[in-house]
């Protein structure tokens, strides 16, 4: 429900490179690094998972039909026993073989590529309190230290690893499951730890081996760390030299772990906990952080690695810029990957103009609600959490389908609101709402029904994503609403599912109503939010008319175009518009989707229960009387 902390989590699990050497482990560390990923969020008992389990082969081709044996028998006769989960469910495509003609100066041959005996282990359960979940965002703040559950207990094998890959030597020696214990004994610790509150930041060890762990949790935090290597790190079995094995093989090793970021306070607690749990020799310190932005790695008091943290992260970033400069707009990937690189950036910083809280009481419970049509057409998709806002709002919400309408069952006429809900009505292919708007404007009595109620003094609109896209094409219906523009293709011609900033700014709107100046940040989900205007005067009358009712703004709270600040580089960052009289207000992001702060991506700790979003729900509330 909207009104509970409960959840669900999910996690995927695969280590397919390792069954090129070793079917069975590979098996085995998938269903491992799944659970590792989902100890993260508050589960409690192991055996509260399930898992799905989706299997690869090409039992076709020699030796592939046994490796598939060994790896169906290792996880599903013997580990997930062990560990008292189950796999209740899963799918297999077992033609992962293809074969093909090839013309070269030596004739024709036949080519083959198969894939390895691949397993991916997607894990779920319930989850108890969302809010304590643990993310890799190292806290800066805190007087702490990093250590890493080590539960490859120090062999440290690199086969199959994305360092074999790279160097072309894929090893002999891959990580394993030897003891399902060791992974049974981590849940418990870890569970009781971060309910506990003793765990500043979380993240599993996998791919790209400790050295990615810590660069990964560095990056979430924009903080530097001093890596320091245990001098008895390492019982490789890979067999290589002194380097590889006090080095390469700790720092690359995909092993299964987690690294954790612990205050020094609790490092006592947490170690008695770990002993308690059979696990002493699994925990291992590695670092500190450090106030300098810079990524260090040291043996035994020897400096192995000394970087800016902002020069890494280009490093890191790049392969991602090339792929997405390929794939979408190759200036947006530009943007997107210099923002990375800024060391000035300060990250969302959130600005409040009004107190947290309803305006006024909200009703007790047997009071007058009136009533909200939660508008939706075939392919809308948000009407549940729209629902559930205007709901806690003090509003009677009802589902309203455009059908309703059309039909005659329902008038907007019983209605003191309407709301048209996000998704993708009639799946987008005469443009983003176009259908929609044109179901109501080529539909007599539809379209005197709307514009009768636009006209209302007492009643007031509201459209948010696909029905802000089929307001703004009701515009010629819509008294003062002559300003607004078409929605179309974002600027990075892909869909956007980002957290972004708002600027509220000074409107007639009155679901905005004392808001203005606050900077918030909210959900953004679409793929064609670009306001097109008319021409260069519309654009400008519409910057200047006073009716813009949000910008998205960057991190220095100013109004931006820059990508993914801005994720549909809409000009001067115009998001969000209101009509004349302030009754009727179109914005592209999604406000029900964060009107809780749990239900956000990241929010302050302070702000309680209700996210800044609730306000516009209950400035509705409060302007209805």
């Amino acid at each position: 429900g909207f009104d509970a902390y409960t959840g669900e989590a999910m996690a995927i699990g695969e280590r397919t490179p390792v069954a090129v050497n070793d079917a069975a482990a590979s098996a085995r560390l998938a269903v491992g690094e799944a659970l590792t990923n989902l100890a993260a969020a508050q589960i409690g008992h192991l055996g509260r998972v399930n898992l799905s389990a989706n299997w690869m082969a090409a039992p076709a081709v020699p030796g592939d039909a046994a490796d598939l044996y060994a790896a169906v028998q290792a996880v599903g006769l013997e580990l997930c026993p062990a560990l008292g989960i189950t796999i209740p469910v899963g799918k297999d495509s077992l033609s992962m073989s293809t074969v093909w003609p090839e013309r070269d100066s030596a004739g024709e041959r036949t080519r083959r590529v198969t894939a390895p005996v691949s397993l991916v282990v997607s894990a779920f359960a319930p989850v108890a309190d969302i809010r304590r979940t643990l993310t890799p965002q190292l806290q800066p703040n805190a007087d702490s230290v990093l250590l890493l559950i080590d539960l490859g207990r120090g062999r440290n094998r690199l086969g199959g690893s994305i360092l074999a890959q790279v160097v072309s030597q894929m090893g002999a020696a891959t990580p394993d499951v030897e003891r399902p214990a060791d992974l049974k004994n981590f849940w418990v610790a870890v569970q009781q730890l971060g309910s506990e509150g003793r765990l500043l930041a979380y993240h599993d060890r996998s791919d790209g081996g400790l050295l990615a762990t810590v660069v990964e949790m560095a990056f979430a935090g924009h903080v530097g760390v001093d890596l320091e290597l245990p001098v008895s790190a390492s019982r490789s079995a890979e067999g290589g030299g002194d380097l590889e094995s006090a080095v390469v093989a700790p720092l690359f090793s995909e092993e299964l772990g987690a690294v954790i970021q612990v205050r020094t306070s609790d490092l006592d607690e947490v170690r008695r906990v770990f002993r308690d749990c059979d696990l002493p020799e699994l925990l291992v310190p590695i670092g500190r952080l450090n106030r300098h932005r810079r990524f260090t790695v040291r043996r035994a008091g020897a400096l192995l690695l000394d970087q800016d943290l902002f020069a890494l992260r280009a490093i890191w970033s790049d392969v991602t810029r090339r792929l997405a400069a390929l794939r979408d707009n190759p200036a947006c990937a530009e943007q997107e990957f210099q923002l990375k690189l800024d060391p000035t950036d300060p990250g969302i910083t959130p600005k409040l103009t009004f107190p947290l809280g309803p305006p006024h009481p909200r009703l007790r419970p047997g009071a007058r609600r009136p009533a909200v049509a939660i508008l939706r057409e075939q392919g809308v998709n948000g009407e549940v959490e729209m629902a559930a806002a205007f709901a806690r709002a003090g509003f009677k919400a009802i589902d309203v389908h455009m059908t309703d309408l059309l039909g005659g069952h329902r008038s907007l006429a019983e209605f003191r609101g309407l709301v048209a809900c996000g998704g993708f009505s009639y799946g987008d292919v005469l443009g983003a709402g176009e259908g929609w708007a044109k179901s109501i404007l080529f539909h007599e009595k539809a379209r005197a029904e709307f514009a009768a109620f636009f006209a209302r003094e007492d009643a007031f609109a509201l459209g948010v994503c696909n029905g802000c896209q089929m307001l703004s094409n009701l515009h010629e219906i819509i008294p003062g609403a002559d300003h607004w523009p078409r929605f179309v293709q974002n600027q990075s011609e892909r869909f956007e599912a980002r957290y972004a900033s708002l600027r509220i700014e000074p409107s007639p709107s009155i679901l905005f109503a004392g808001m203005a100046g606050s900077i918030i940040p909210i959900a953004v989900a679409h793929g064609e939010g670009f306001a097109e205007f008319a021409d260069a005067p519309a654009l400008e009358r519409c910057h200047t008319s006073g009716l813009v009712v949000a910008r998205f703004v960057d991190n220095h709270q100013q109004p931006t175009e820059r990508y993914p600040l801005n994720p549909n580089g809409s000009p001067h960052g115009i998001t969000a518009l209101s009509n004349a009289s302030g009754r009727v207000t179109i914005m592209m992001p999604h406000p029900e989707r964060v009107f809780r702060s749990a239900c956000m991506s990241w929010a302050p700790p302070d702000w309680g229960e209700d996210s800044p979003w609730m306000r516009l729900f209950d400035n509705a509330r409060a302007w209805v009387g």
